[in-house]
């Protein structure tokens, strides 16, 4: 019993004497709370006998414990609600270290209230959270923090418009961009859009100034009574100002009485863009001198420069087009696959433009109809000519270039396991200069330290190569199914059958690169046995 009572005030002068040197701290707290560095401040933080109080901790944060009481933001959230603050705010790892460190990439916003949508997804934090942003004058002499942001546009954004309009932006805006306001309906404003009116740029009625030295656009004010309020009056009051008893919002040029002219009655029809050409366009002479109209190329040039004429005397624009828009092409795919070059594939949702416009001029003669006349050889110089041979189509489809059809059994390295679902790219394209990405696939070894890392830190090297399938069999996963530890120097026995690898393979911590020794490790009893 004395024995007992002499240990157990040896234990307690220990203990003292720990405490007196301060070596029971279990580390450095953070520069944020460096200034309750110190035994004696350790109750500011914790309670006696107990974990971290949140309580306390909320004691200090009361901005952020103020939200949460209202059932506001990330830390009201359902996420979080429910956790102690110390479950994901731990300290005493160093002045340097991070208390509030968290996945930026895959936060989930949402949980805070505020829902980032279009161009907010695209921001980084602190394009948001920064001090220009926050009002409240304590938060905002934080260092950095998340807290204080209003979720008002204009607690982020200028207002451009200077108070003239709502400061609600979402009734116009999106939040994909400032410009176009997609929201803004001009039919429930005092002045409707019609005509012409409708495809006009904002700008060219709400014109930009500079108010107060900043830019700034009318929306509110502007006369609209008489079209002279924007117009020029091109006759100079000769026929007074009330321009729609000759005019229309569709067009200036478009004039009652002349427009009015019944044209079907003649042997030509003004069908699709002919109806809205002025008649000066046609009738250069006078409207009753007679025109040639029996080809389109009476009247327009032709674009093709004889490349259809040439194969027929009697080929017209109206051939391929019609009058809603020499843009819009008859051209079908079965007329095209009855010609010499059949569009499979791929090629069937390729534009004209993309085979039939070189170098700014349209080209539908004497076009190559090979790969290689539309498409760049990027494996010249790089895949051995006999894998190659004959084109393309040796390894790729027309339907998709990622498609790859390509036997890899007649190269020096067959594809199995997990290898099968690998893209060239995987083992073929290789960082170089500057970081980027080059073609190789020529001189590739079929060691797998070729394009897998050694996490064994060559422990299992033999005569300078590394063969993983000694232990990891086939090509369907890494586990070492092959490996015994019966034809090791220690032959596993009795309860040692049960015991986890990692209980006597440790990781080594003192490499530069840390690993799990397999190699040279002790196999003495007293090696794992205390």
């Amino acid at each position: 019993m004395k024995i007992l009572t002499n240990l157990s005030i040896s234990l307690l002068l220990v203990f003292l004497s720990l405490i007196a040197s301060g070596q029971l701290s279990p580390g450095e707290l953070a520069e944020s709370h460096a200034q309750f560095e110190g035994m004696s401040n350790c109750t500011k933080c914790h309670e006696l006998g107990k974990k971290v109080s949140a309580e306390k901790c909320l004691a200090c944060h009361t901005e952020l414990k103020s939200r949460i009481d209202q059932g506001k933001g990330f830390h009201a959230s359902s996420k979080v609600n429910k956790l102690s603050c110390i479950e994901c705010h731990s300290d005493h790892h160093g002045r340097k270290f991070d208390i509030v460190h968290f996945d930026k990439t895959n936060f989930d916003h949402q949980t805070t209230g505020y829902i980032l949508e279009g161009k907010h997804k695209e921001q980084k934090c602190v394009d948001c959270h920064k001090a220009d942003n926050i009002n409240d004058q304590n938060i905002k002499k934080k260092k950095f923090t998340y807290l204080g942001l209003k979720t008002e546009c204009l607690s982020c954004h200028t207002d451009y418009h200077q108070k003239t309009m709502s400061v609600d932006c979402t009734t116009c805006h999106s939040y994909d961009s400032f410009k176009p306001a997609t929201k803004f309906d001009h039919s429930k404003a005092k002045f409707t859009l019609k005509g012409k009116h409708q495809s006009l740029d904002c700008v060219k009625c709400h014109e930009i100034t500079t108010l107060n030295g900043n830019k700034f656009q009318k929306f509110k004010g502007i006369e609209f009574k008489s079209c002279v309020n924007c117009h020029k009056d091109a006759h100079a009051n000769k026929f007074g100002q009330n321009c729609v008893d000759c005019h229309s919002e569709d067009s200036f040029k478009s004039i009652k009485g002349i427009g009015s002219f019944n044209h079907s009655k003649t042997d030509f029809q003004l069908v699709g863009k002919h109806q809205n050409l002025a008649c000066k366009l046609c009738h250069k002479v006078s409207l009753t001198a007679p025109l040639k109209f029996a080809r389109c190329m009476d009247c327009h040039s032709d674009t093709h420069k004889g490349q259809f004429t040439k194969k027929s005397a009697t080929s017209d624009c109206k051939d391929c087009h019609n009058e809603n828009g020499y843009q819009s092409c008859s051209y079908t795919l079965e007329r095209h696959n009855s010609g010499t070059f059949k569009l499979e594939g791929a090629h069937i949702a390729i534009p004209c433009i993309s085979c039939h416009k070189k170098d700014n001029e349209w080209v539908f003669s004497e076009l190559a109809k090979d790969c290689a006349g539309c498409h760049k050889n990027i494996h010249q110089g790089i895949i051995s000519d006999k894998y190659i041979a004959g084109g393309c189509d040796k390894c790729h489809i027309n339907l998709s270039w990622n498609t790859v059809n390509f036997d890899h059994k007649i190269t020096t390295f067959e594809l199995n396991g997990k290898h099968k679902e690998k893209s060239c790219r995987d083992c073929h394209f290789i960082k170089g200069a500057n970081n980027q990405m080059v073609q190789q696939f020529s001189n590739l070894s079929g060691e797998c330290k070729t394009c897998h890392t050694d996490v064994h830190q060559n422990q299992f090297e033999s005569n300078g190569k590394t063969d993983c399938t000694t232990c990891h069999g086939g090509f369907d996963s890494w586990k070492a199914d092959k490996f015994n530890h019966n034809s090791t120097r220690f032959k596993l026995d009795g309860s040692h059958k049960d015991v986890s690898c990692n209980k006597c393979h440790k990781e080594n911590k003192n490499a530069s690169v840390p690993y799990i020794q397999y190699k040279n490790t002790g196999i003495k009893c007293s090696s794992c046995h205390i």
